[in-house]
């Protein structure tokens, strides 16, 4: 019996479809198959892969987007499953581009070793959280706009009716008082103006309290996963929520502390040239993450005063602001890095 020849099979996702396209371990092409993006697809994807020998990896592009079901389908499996960035522009320009140069490129990719990341399980909590938090962050922009819609149509709204309104204090107080308007047949700009009112009122009270309710689960959830995290300075339940989204249920994708503050646009990068040596902030990596790294740099900056002191021995080195917060922004990545990427026995240890 002959031993099963090892392959890499490279695939681009889409909407509708997938290319699948399989390389031997010298980068010779040896298949390729267009499956559709569903369940049946996924099986028949496997059953042709397994036809054509020993499969050493799956080298999936967009596993967050397009991929997802099958990379969840493939992880299922217990195949091993590689996380492949976009092909690079310039050689795509080079060198054309369709379906199955694509999944080809990825699976060199892979092979090569430059795709090496495993993608998300997406079935933890962690993907609960980052449901949640989706619902929650549209719901606070569309409570925004209602609130920023309502103030305009207070400001033009007929006279009586805008004195009448200013006598009301509070912000809740004037949304419960406009969302009890009863402004009968529109028959004139008074009636209209109610009308238009009380809808962006009740608006605004269900946004209110769609957004208590996930900040309610998003605390929950959050508590159950990092309970410690969250007692640290400045550190509150959506920043915990963020990286978790960020570090996945699988917290040994993330290799080391200094992989994961490259994941946040925290490491710095080099640009020296000729006898300049220097280093600029980054401007790559999860910028939600980052925004999450400098609100709790900013709070402890104000209140902390280990950070305080740290702040003042770096502006007697000659430090910038920017500069400084860049340096916070790595410390609390190592505090976040130990809590949530780091087993149990390991924190202890430390």
């Amino acid at each position: 019996m002959t031993d099963r020849k090892p392959i890499i099979i490279g695939i681009d996702t889409h909407k509708y479809s997938h290319v699948a396209v399989a390389i031997d371990l010298r980068g010779t092409r040896q298949a390729a198959l267009s499956i559709p993006a569903n369940t049946k697809g996924y099986l028949e994807l496997e059953r042709w892969s397994q036809s054509l020998g020993d499969v050493r990896a799956f080298g999936i592009e967009g596993t967050g987007s397009y991929g997802a079901g099958l990379s969840r389908s493939l992880l299922s499996q217990g195949h091993n499953v590689v996380e492949v960035t976009r092909p690079n522009r310039q050689l795509r320009y080079t060198h054309g581009k369709t379906d199955s140069l694509d999944a080809e490129g990825a699976a060199r990719s892979v092979l090569s070793g430059q795709a090496t990341a495993r993608p998300k399980t997406q079935t933890g909590s962690s993907e609960m959280i980052r449901h949640l938090k989706i619902a929650r962050d549209t719901a606070v922009k569309s409570r925004s706009q209602a609130m920023v819609t309502l103030k305009t149509l207070i400001i033009n709204a007929p006279s009586d009716l805008r004195d009448a309104l200013d006598q009301i204090n509070g912000k809740v107080a004037l949304i419960r008082h406009i969302a009890g308007f009863r402004p009968g047949d529109i028959q004139n700009t008074l009636a209209s103006a109610k009308a238009a009112m009380r809808a962006l009122a009740r608006r605004w009270l269900w946004l209110h309290e769609a957004i208590t309710t996930h900040d309610k689960e998003l605390e929950r959830l959050v508590g159950e996963r990092a309970p410690e995290l969250l007692a640290s300075h400045g550190i509150a339940t959506l920043t915990v929520a963020e990286m978790l989204i960020l570090v996945g249920d699988d917290p040994t994708r993330i290799r080391s502390e200094a992989a994961f503050a490259k994941l946040c646009g925290v490491c710095p990068i080099p640009a020296s040239s000729g006898k300049t040596h220097r280093f600029r902030l980054n401007r790559g990596g999860n910028r939600q993450a980052n925004a999450a790294l400098y609100r709790v740099a900013i709070v402890r900056m104000r209140s902390h005063e280990p950070t305080l002191a740290y702040v003042r021995k770096r502006t007697k080195d000659g430090k910038s602001k920017s500069e400084i917060i860049r340096c916070l922004k790595r410390y609390i990545i190592r505090e976040i890095y130990g809590q949530l990427c780091l087993p149990k026995s390991v924190q202890i240890a430390a």
